[in-house]
């Protein structure tokens, strides 16, 4: 995808940048492929490739949630920073917190914000487990993201601890996944979520499959979620 295919596509979606926002992803892509050399962040490199996967794919988040007010983000697990970093670029009033298990990344993602001179950011090192029953974190954000390979029973008791009563859980996976929400059913109930939409979709050019599921938080997640570090993966709610 190439940048002016990136800026239109998303103009036709609603999603005008400024010169400004394209400079900043300019910059992000530079950065990503300078630190990737120290550090693995990535196994895409290549431009093009870059703006269609990560950047205009974390942007999909935007096509089916309104992001137009001052809500707070969590974003578990976002690696690179995707797909917090380029909704924080197109949507610049959004308070973005990013926790991530992995302290290097952490410095990247400081850099990152420190050079795209973004503010309302914060980068929390520590495992999803943890930092989810901590009272700072727990309950406290509007919309929760994660663009992860976890099962949804897995992620949701990663994610849905984070948002408050009435906010929102959003899934972005890759590919089809009616078989995991059926599976999740349960774990989504028990957490205190709704399933409320699943919508699936292409990529546009390369046409790549892509589902995004919003989860609503109905009610509290009871106090013994989410469980100590690595049971959910190895012992999911079913």
């Amino acid at each position: 995808m190439k940048i002016d295919q990136f800026q239109s596509e998303l103009a036709s979606k609603g999603i005008d940048l400024s010169e400004q926002q394209l400079s900043q992803f300019n910059r992000y892509y530079e950065l990503l492929v300078e630190w990737n050399e120290k550090m693995n962040l990535t196994a895409i490199t290549d431009q093009e490739e870059v703006y269609m996967k990560h950047f205009y794919d974390s942007l999909t988040a935007a096509m089916y949630t309104d992001l137009t007010k001052p809500l707070r983000i969590c974003d578990v697990g976002a690696g690179a920073g995707f797909p917090s970093i380029p909704l924080k670029i197109a949507f610049p009033h959004l308070q973005v917190t990013i926790i991530d298990s992995l302290n290097k990344r952490i410095t990247f993602l400081n850099h990152l914000a420190a050079e795209l001179k973004l503010d309302n950011v914060q980068f929390v090192h520590g495992r999803a487990e943890e930092m989810g029953q901590k009272a700072e974190h727990r309950g406290q954000y509007d919309l929760v993201t994660a663009r992860a390979v976890a099962r949804m029973s897995v992620l949701s008791e990663l994610c849905l601890p984070f948002a408050k009563t009435g906010g929102t859980f959003v899934a972005m996976k890759a590919a089809s996944a009616a078989d995991e929400m059926e599976a999740a059913a349960k774990a989504i109930q028990t957490l205190g979520g709704k399933a409320e939409e699943v919508f699936s979709f292409r990529l546009p050019i390369e046409n790549s499959e892509r589902t995004i599921i919003v989860i609503r938080k109905e009610k509290e997640t009871p106090k013994k979620y989410p469980r100590k570090a690595g049971t959910p993966n190895k012992m999911p709610i079913e």
